[in-house]
Formats: C-alpha cells, structure tokens, sequence
C-alpha cells in the first residue's frame, strides 16, 4: 500500500485514535473525566452534582469497580473520583494518580454533598452531563457519542464550548452516526486493512502496538495471579490445559476479570473498550510467543487484528445490546490465522465463520462475566480458522451470513444497531428492575 495514499494514512491515524491508555471500565472513566473536566471550570468543589446519564452509560457503569475508590461501584462512585481525585489532563486516566487521601476523601464527599443521577434521551445512546454547583456558580461539560469528546463546557450562562449541534446532525440518516473530530472509517475494508498490515512501515504503528502488548500482557498476567472477579482464566487453565490455544482464551479472560474488579492497571483500549482491546491483543500475543514470531511480525498482527475489529465496530457503534467482545474475539482469530501465514481469503473466511458463530451474545453491562464472553469470543475466532483450514465454512443464506466479507459485517451492523434496540432497552429495564 501506498504510503502517501488517502487510505494509509487513514488507518495509520485511525490507530492512534483508538489505542490509548485507560485505566478501569472506560463508561465510568468518562464520567470521572466530564466531572473532574466541570471541576476545573468551576474553580473549587461543589456542594451539589448532577448527573444526567443515557441508559447504556448506566447499563455499563452499574455493576463495575471504579479503580482507585477502593472497592466502590456505580455512577455516584465515578463522579466523585473525578471530583476530588481527577487530573482531566489524563482524559481517560484521569484517576490513574490518585493518594491514599483522595480515596478516603471521596466516601466523605458522597456522604456530605448530594448527588442526583437521572436518565436522559437525547437520542445519543452514549451521552454524559454533569452539573457542579457551588453557591449561585454552576459548571457543566457534556461528553457524547465517545468516551472523550467533550462537546459542551459551560460555566454559569457563560458558554465555553458548544459543538452540540454539529452532534447533533451526525445523528441523521440509517447508518452508524459518524463521530466527529474523528478520521472517516467508512475508507475501512479487509482488503485494505489487510494490505496495510501486510505492508505498511512498522515505526508508523509500533510505538502504539508496543505500548499495547506491554499494557495488556501486564494486566493478563496480573488477572492470572490474583483473585478477581469470576477468576474465568484460571478456571480455563485448571480443567482444559494450557495448550497455546487454552492459554490464548485465558490470559484475555483473566485480564478481563482484572479489570472488571477494579485492578488498577492501565490497558491499551479499542473502540472505547479496555475489554475490546484486551481481547483483541492478548491471545495474538499469546500466539505470537508460541510460534516464536518476530516483534514485526506480532506488530502486522495486531495492526491486522485491531483494524478489523474498528472497522466490525464502526457500523454497530461504541455501545450496543451486541457484545463488543465479538467483534474483538472474531477479529483477534484473524490475527492469529495471520501470523500462520494466511491470506485475505483465510482471513475473510475465518472472520465470516467467527461472527457466525457468536453474533448472539448479548452486552448486559460491564461485570464479572465479560471475561466469560471473551473467551467464547477468541474459541470462535480460533474455530473460525481451523474450519477453513479444514476446508469448511458457512455459506450465503446461513442465518446473517451472507456472500462476501463485507456484506457479512454489514448485516452484523445492521444486526447490532438497528436489530437489538428493543432487545437494548429491555436488558436495561431489566437491569434497573424496571420489569
């Protein structure tokens, strides 16, 4: 691929847009980050927070550690970390520097200063407002459609910021709402990102992709050595063994675990997810050390790997009923058929086979059995190669498959998008014991 062509240059930049560091559940960093953000405008602490928060963000914050809180969960949680302990310079490691102090400083917060927490609909499914009062000043910063692009500061009547109505119009039409300030993925295709990795110059993407497996390994191996969460990775080891392909499922469960249970390790995210983007590295990694591949070779790898799942991603959207993890599971299986040798045919096949398989499972928040849901996710990848090894796929007209790759991953945007809203609100109101 061209080096100065539109395209590589596109996904070059695509990379650096979506592998950055965060630490802990990326829904409840957001919001410490618009808190600690509506903090600094306002000058001082509040005596009165507001949170407005659409359904998904309280779908995915719920059931989740907040790291650096010791041990607390929930919205409230979130926001007071970004109140008293947030560095909104960090963005999505805003807390990853908090003291002892803070901590402790943080459960008196939530007993003295009144927190009030509501849904809102503004017909973004990822939409974050949070409102400081102190006295007769007020701030207030909005994120939305992603977990860092702050579209609104205001302090008191005075407006700072205001791209809401440029939000706003992304929101019409029938496909995916484009995120701006953010490069274009609709130039994503297989092909292409297929070509990139396979020829594209290693120091463009290594810094990120190194940063990646360091991050992501450390946690993985953290997830293995402690006792966190469902403790799916050690489970995996204890009864199937730790060939390479069991050890690829666990070490990706295992960090997972981790990071649900507030372990205060960054990772190296993928379309906004920590669990996305641990998911698609760490079995690649895994397999990587197996075969003894070189560090360029992992490096094309995981270049392959993470672009395939933006771009599985891009067409569902940063939150959905549709279970991240599969896209990052499915897209993962193709970076491992990579580094075996294979070629944008086995590549296609083994992502069609993959998305066939797990497109069902459903994202009811982040918790515990996430990392349950990754190591379905990465078998399905890996299955989804050794059946086209084995000379076997599934064809047009079986269920969402359809002929050729990109028609499949459309039908799973479709699927995830449109498809699963009702199924989306439901899981909600069934979560917030609504039914």
């Amino acid at each position: 691929m061209d080096k100065q062509s539109r395209t590589y240059q596109a996904y070059v930049q695509i990379l650096k847009e979506e592998l950055i560091p965060a630490m802990g559940c990326t829904e409840p960093i957001a919001i410490a980050y618009a808190a600690a953000k509506a903090r600094n405008v306002l000058g001082g602490m509040p005596d009165k927070v507001e949170i407005g928060v659409s359904s998904n963000i309280i779908k995915n914050v719920k059931s989740v550690i907040v790291p650096n809180t010791d041990g607390m969960k929930g919205i409230e949680a979130a926001a007071a970390a970004g109140i008293v302990g947030g560095q909104a310079d960090k963005a999505l490691e805003v807390i990853s520097a908090v003291t002892t102090d803070q901590k402790a400083a943080m459960r008196t917060f939530l007993t003295q200063v009144p927190v009030t927490v509501k849904a809102i609909d503004n017909g973004f499914i990822f939409d974050i407002i949070v409102t400081l009062r102190q006295g007769s000043d007020s701030a207030v910063v909005r994120i939305c459609q992603y977990h860092t692009n702050i579209v609104l500061i205001r302090r008191n009547s005075e407006v700072l910021l205001d791209h809401t109505a440029q939000e706003t119009k992304q929101l019409c039409g029938d496909t995916a709402p484009a995120e701006s300030g953010l490069t274009d993925r609709a130039l994503l295709n297989i092909a292409d990102i297929f070509a990139f990795a396979d020829t594209c110059e290693i120091n463009d993407i290594r810094p990120l992709l190194e940063t990646q497996i360091r991050y992501n390994t450390r946690i993985s191996e953290e997830g293995l050595r402690g006792d966190y969460g469902a403790n799916i990775g050690s489970t995996m080891l204890k009864f199937y063994g730790d060939d390479v392909r069991n050890r690829a499922i666990a070490k990706a469960a295992a960090a997972s675990d981790a990071r649900m249970s507030g372990c205060e390790l960054p990772v190296v995210i993928n379309s906004g997810s920590g669990n996305q983007g641990i998911t698609v590295s760490v079995p690649v990694i895994e397999y990587a050390r197996e075969l003894g591949a070189s560090d360029d070779a992992l490096c094309r790898a995981l270049a392959l790997s993470n672009l395939i799942a933006i771009h599985e991603k891009a067409g569902i959207g940063r939150l959905s009923a549709y279970c991240g993890a599969v896209s990052a599971g499915c897209a993962a299986g193709c970076g491992i058929a990579y580094l075996q040798g294979a070629d944008l045919k086995a590549v296609s096949h083994t992502l069609v086979n993959a998305l066939a398989i797990v497109s069902g499972i459903i994202c009811d928040g982040a918790k515990a059995s996430c990392a349950a849901k990754i190591a379905s996710s990465v078998e399905a990848g890996i299955l989804g190669y050794h059946m086209y090894k084995n000379g076997q796929q599934f064809r047009s007209g079986d269920g969402i498959v359809t002929k050729g790759v990109e028609n499949t991953i459309r039908n799973v945007g479709l699927l995830g998008r449109e498809g699963m809203r009702e199924t989306d609100k439901e899981i909600v109101r069934i979560m917030m014991q609504e039914t």
